[in-house]
């Protein structure tokens, strides 16, 4: 068969594994003769029957669906167990994570499947041929039997894994004889619709083929030709991968594992180099970086790089990636070595090319990313804090702390002040505010002398009010404060605040919220 397609069709690899269920109790050891006929079984309506077979009693002639009690009267030696669907689940979730090694685009294809779509894979491993047969021995590798087929939609795969010859490639015009000689059955459609196509004498995808599509979507619904066609590759249907899609994936297949970590640091040099390249080229910058350590022994560890700032500096990260493995509490393990190395670029921003002069100066707050970035990589991102603003008028809310390595555009900025002016916040803020007794003019003059402390401070200098009135939609009944910033005769500075007004039924209290520098 032929190994080379046309680049303007996509390709999908349907990885189906029938025995997974028993596959999984012979790889845990809960069965203690294996080459006994196994079957799985839950109760439905208060009698057992099978809801799975192992490959011995799919030979027998079990089936889904038969009660344990006929199945025991055929095959007394039987092997029972009871079906666990949540362990099913979650062991095919790590065979997920580790088949991502063949594609990032990867999907559960339910029951007991994988979809992959391997568009402008299949030249890192060697062609279709050699991915199929890579896949077959990781499979292996897993303790899983598998079905595998190659195919231009994601139907057409999963038709010809399930239903028909796995293990082949075929180009688009053997594939679609391939799938024309697929019985009805690939359809999955129900029973009734099944045993009505064949008495009708269409036992075959081909006989559906070649009949007008009108009189069988008026028999068996609307959506019927669409299913025909996808799984005849007329119409392609992309799948949803269980990750976004990275916008940038780098990936190095070795043919001998490495284990030191010369080699680890080198490889992680030439992705970088390939990643920045590639961003380059669509003027883009990377914020959020993850490198993906692919073991012989089916191990993966993901190791997560987050930057202040979209850059495309390919030693700068090589650097962080370097203090960020040496930092790891469990540190990176090759085992027998790794097989394959990925870098991906997850968050990126426009990055145009900036040209400097030699008469410029250089943006201080590069250095400083450049710190933070290295104390994160370090000591890692709940260790960093910064300040990032807040949407409200709140002092206290107007302002939060967030993780070092969290993105900074969170849509808020911090307000434009003149230099020349005096501050209007404070530094300093009490949390939560601190009680003073005051004594003022009412009804909105300032104060004239305050003890805090039980130090008392006469105002010397006072500016004031600026009102701001409480948050009625989060806390019902907040009241209204008038802000007085005051100096007292030793020149200190605080920034005072009364709460309430007069007239209220409750009388209004006198506050410190902060302390100028």
């Amino acid at each position: 068969m032929k190994d080379d397609h046309s680049s303007s069709r996509r390709r999908y690899l349907a990885v189906w594994f029938p025995w997974l269920p028993s596959d999984r109790l012979q790889l845990k050891a809960c069965v203690d003769t294996p080459e006994a006929p196994l079957v799985l079984v839950e109760k439905v309506k208060g009698a057992l029957r099978i809801s799975s077979v192992g490959p011995e009693a799919s030979r027998q002639g079990l089936r889904p669906g038969q009660t344990l009690a006929d199945a025991r009267a055929r095959l007394p030696v039987l092997k029972v167990a009871e079906i666990q669907p949540e362990a099913d689940d979650a062991w095919l979730a790590q065979v997920l994570d580790d088949f991502d090694r063949f594609s990032p685009m990867i999907a559960l294809d339910p029951p007991h499947g994988l979809m992959m779509d391997v568009t402008g894979c299949t030249h890192l491993f060697g062609g279709e041929k050699k991915l199929l047969q890579l896949v077959q021995l990781r499979a292996r590798g897993l303790g899983l039997q598998s079905r595998c087929a190659f195919a231009s939609t994601p139907q057409a795969a999963r038709a010809l894994s399930r239903f028909g010859q796995p293990h082949e490639v075929f180009d688009c015009a053997t594939e679609r004889a391939e799938v024309r000689r697929l019985t009805v059955s690939a359809l999955e459609l129900d029973e009734r619709d099944e045993l009505a196509l064949r008495r009708a004498g269409l036992k075959t995808l081909g006989d559906l083929d070649d009949r007008p599509r009108a009189p069988l979507a008026a028999r068996f619904g609307a959506g019927f030709p669409a299913r025909l066609a996808r799984i005849l590759g007329d119409e392609d249907t992309r799948i949803t991968p269980h990750r976004p899609t990275p916008p940038v994936v780098v990936d190095r297949v070795f043919f001998e594992p490495i284990s030191t970590d010369a080699d680890v640091k080198r490889v992680l040099s030439d992705l970088l180099e390939d990643t920045m390249a590639r961003l380059e080229n669509v003027l883009l910058g990377a914020r959020d970086f993850e490198a993906g350590f692919y073991r012989v022994d089916g191990g993966l560890r993901r190791v997560r790089l987050k930057v202040g700032r979209a850059t495309r500096d390919a030693g700068s990260v090589l650097r962080l990636f370097c203090e960020r493995l040496a930092a790891l509490e469990t540190p990176l393990d090759p085992g027998f070595g790794f097989d394959q190395m990925r870098m991906v670029a997850t968050t990126v921003e426009r990055l145009a090319p900036i040209q400097t002069g030699l008469e410029e100066e250089s943006d201080p707050s590069g250095d400083l990313s450049a710190l933070i970035d290295r104390l994160i990589a370090r000591l890692g991102p709940e260790a960093v804090l910064r300040f990032q603003p807040q949407g409200s008028h709140i002092p206290e809310r107007a302002a939060r702390w967030t993780s070092g390595g969290g993105d900074p555009d969170t849509g808020e900025s911090w307000p434009e002040l003149d230099p020349d002016d005096p501050p209007l916040r404070p530094l300093h803020l009490f949390n939560p505010p601190q009680p003073v007794e005051t004594l003022a003019e009412a009804p909105d003059g300032h104060p004239f002398r305050f003890r805090w402390r039980r130090v008392v401070h006469n105002v010397a200098r006072a500016e004031g009010p600026e009102r701001i009135a409480g948050e009625w939609w989060r806390v019902p009944g907040q009241r209204t404060r008038d802000y007085y910033r005051v100096e007292d005769a030793d020149g200190r500075r605080f920034w005072l605040f009364r709460q309430g007004l007069y007239g209220d039924e409750e009388p209004p209290r006198w506050f410190i919220h902060g302390l100028f520098a």
